[in-house]
């Protein structure tokens, strides 16, 4: 398995949990999509997780660039599975259905934490807005939906089971819990570090909700 970072390296939001670069992005490169393709056939990669900056300046989202990735990929390497963590293209279904059209194994998109602390942790993101893209995602026919949350930001035992559920409620088929570690010291603290007893305890809570 590897992971590639696809539209450039800097991010047009300013999450205060995250370490890439905010500010302008660079221009699109277009024969991205070629030179991903490449990399993964050159690395014999069976498994590959393709991510993004956010590019909110963009009128597509790069959402094309996405879907010429995951084309690429398939052209140069028709036995690599594809997982794409994508961002949430502002919820504008016509982006989102490149990515459906393209239909990679599993659809990524992370709600990152509860509602309560969208506002503070994901600034320019909105916790029903993401919830609709996994919902729009599996209602237009994908079959794995994946979405993560980190804890340690200030959230609650009851806040996480009710971001589970809503989880549950959209039929998304997995979910990834991990304690949030602070890139530096300009990103929001670590309010709790969560023990492995607790993380247990989630799980159980999750697998039991199916």
């Amino acid at each position: 398995t590897a992971t590639f970072m696809i539209l450039g390296n800097v991010c047009t939001r300013s999450c205060g949990f995250c370490g890439v670069k905010t500010g302008r992005p660079e221009t699109v490169e277009w024969d991205e999509p070629e030179k991903v393709a490449r990399s993964i056939k050159l690395m014999d990669i069976k498994h590959a997780v393709i991510t993004s900056v956010d590019r909110d300046d963009l009128k597509d989202m790069g959402s094309i660039i996405w879907a010429e990735t995951v084309k690429a990929i398939r052209r140069m390497n028709p036995n690599t599975t594809l997982e794409t963590l994508i961002p949430d293209f502002q919820g504008v279904e016509r982006n989102i259905d490149r990515i459906v059209e393209v239909a990679p194994e599993v659809v990524s998109h992370n709600m990152e934490t509860v509602r309560r602390l969208t506002r503070e942790v994901r600034i320019q993101a909105k916790y029903d807005r993401s919830l609709g893209v996994l919902d729009y995602l599996k209602k237009q026919g994908i079959n794995r939906t994946k979405s993560g949350i980190m804890l340690g930001l200030g959230e609650n035992l009851e806040e996480i089971k009710n971001t589970i559920e809503d989880l549950k409620e959209v039929n998304c088929n997995q979910i990834t819990i991990g304690q949030y570690l602070r890139p530096s010291l300009n990103h929001l603290p670590v309010k709790k570090y969560w023990t492995p007893e607790e993380f247990k305890y989630i799980e159980k809570f999750s697998k039991q909700l199916g």
